[in-house]
């Protein structure tokens, strides 16, 4: 009966996370509509820095801007939290300095709310640019058909580094997210569309946080190139009744390095811990964990060194309300390298509860331990029909979530790795 009493624990959980994303004051979501079209020009470029440009503070120059516009700051630190807001900011620019985003930072100094914000403003690019110590986050775009934000760098931000919510496309990349108290890069209640428009993120760095990348309700995401390491999970693509348009559907997550997510941030971390909502129940020790959702495909990664497990799939458990979107349905994990060849291993490579209907997995090399152990729940590719659902297989799964992944570590030695080092404790 031990499963019933955690899932109910979950369930309070996920009805809490309104109420924690309420904590934060955020724009209204909308439907974005179609894109803004082009601007006409002549477009004017309008600078920022402490004297001799046109302006001191970049929201000024932002207020100043028209659609096509472009804002370019010069090096120096922002103490300011800039909103661009509306269709006749659509496809401003605002650039900072590509090669060195460190050199041109807005600060929130635990107070303000978000570095930049972008709402119901379509195609706008945000490069160059370093947020560090917002109470919400780093990076925010939302109600938008389409957006760039490249070359950015989000330090110990209150919830997410880089997040799009509630918009159609985009691109995050060249990036860099951490010591964030939730999740470093986040995409999440994406609108259903006829015609979709994908949302790529590719070539991000996102360590040191609850979840590496977190996407609630996110559709049409491919995820590549990546490195996802040292959070407490990897990748969490889920399903919940927090947000709209549930499940996450139709996401690609590939050719990404996802490993060392063994960050036990509840021991001690450079933010201040969340005790609920998602980033409460990321299974410490996790590389990829799908709750829930439709046709997702995770393949061509490589995914080692994560104590607990390295990919795991699991009912929709965040779905209490909307039971229609818990079940996994058309879900495959395959040609994944697990373990390093050997020289990194993951506690366990691959959990599945045979939840749902034409999942499956295959093709996948270095699978030394999967969950269960009979291999019962793990179809091969191509799979249709139902699943073989195992509640006591779900079970043992549900019971590390949390913080009580820890209990199930089965710790491996990692190999040198130039230019990354470990965390599992933070040591300030």
């Amino acid at each position: 009966m031990r499963h019933r009493w955690l899932l109910a624990g979950i369930g309070v959980l996920a009805l809490a996370l309104p109420a924690a994303a309420g904590a934060q004051t955020y724009p209204e979501p909308n439907e974005p509509g179609n894109v803004a079209p082009k601007p006409k020009g002549p477009h004017h470029t309008y600078t920022v820095c402490k004297r001799g440009c046109d302006f001191r503070k970049i929201q000024d120059a932002v207020d100043k801007a028209k659609a096509g516009d472009k804002v370019s700051i010069k090096a120096g630190t922002y103490r300011e939290a800039v909103k661009v807001s509306g269709r006749r900011k659509a496809y401003l620019r605002i650039v900072g300095n590509p090669k060195n985003p460190r050199k041109v930072v807005v600060d929130g100094r635990g107070r303000g709310q978000n570095g930049i914000l972008v709402n119901g403003a379509d195609a706008v690019t945000v490069d160059g640019v370093m947020a560090r110590d917002y109470k919400g986050n780093g990076f925010f775009v939302t109600n938008v058909v389409g957006y760039t934000l490249n070359h950015l760098v989000a330090e110990k931000t209150g919830t997410y580094g880089l997040y799009a919510f509630n918009s159609k496309g985009g691109t995050m990349e060249n990036s860099e997210a951490y010591y964030v108290n939730d999740g470093a890069f986040y995409i999440g209640q994406t609108p259903q569309q006829d015609k979709p428009i994908r949302s790529i993120v590719r070539n991000v760095d996102g360590w040191g946080a609850p979840i590496g990348f977190s996407g609630t309700n996110m559709r049409y995401v491919t995820i590549t190139k990546s490195r996802f390491y040292n959070n407490a999970a990897g990748i969490v693509p889920n399903s919940a009744d927090g947000e709209k348009f549930a499940p996450e559907e139709d996401n690609i997550i590939t050719g990404n390095d996802i490993f060392w997510n063994n960050f036990n941030f509840w021991a001690g971390a450079p933010f201040k811990i969340q005790p609920n909502g998602l980033a409460a129940l990321a299974p410490v020790g996790t590389g990829i964990v799908l709750v829930g959702g439709h046709r997702n495909r995770i393949e061509n990664n490589r995914i080692f060194g994560n104590y607990l497990a390295g990919a795991a799939m699991i009912e929709g458990i965040l779905n209490p309300k909307n039971v229609a979107a818990r079940p996994l349905v058309g879900n495959s994990i395959t040609g994944n390298a697990f373990g390093l060849n050997g020289t990194d291993l993951n506690g366990r490579d691959i959990g599945y509860d045979g939840n749902g209907s034409g999942n499956c997995i295959s093709g996948n090399t270095g699978v030394a331990v999967v969950v269960p152990s009979d291999g019962s729940t793990l179809a091969a590719c191509p799979f249709g029909g139902a699943n073989a659902f195992s509640a006591d297989h779900q079970a043992a799964l549900l019971q590390f979530i949390g913080k009580a992944g820890v209990n199930g570590w089965v710790k491996h030695p990692h190999p040198a790795r130039a230019g990354f080092e470990p965390l599992e404790v933070y040591k300030p």
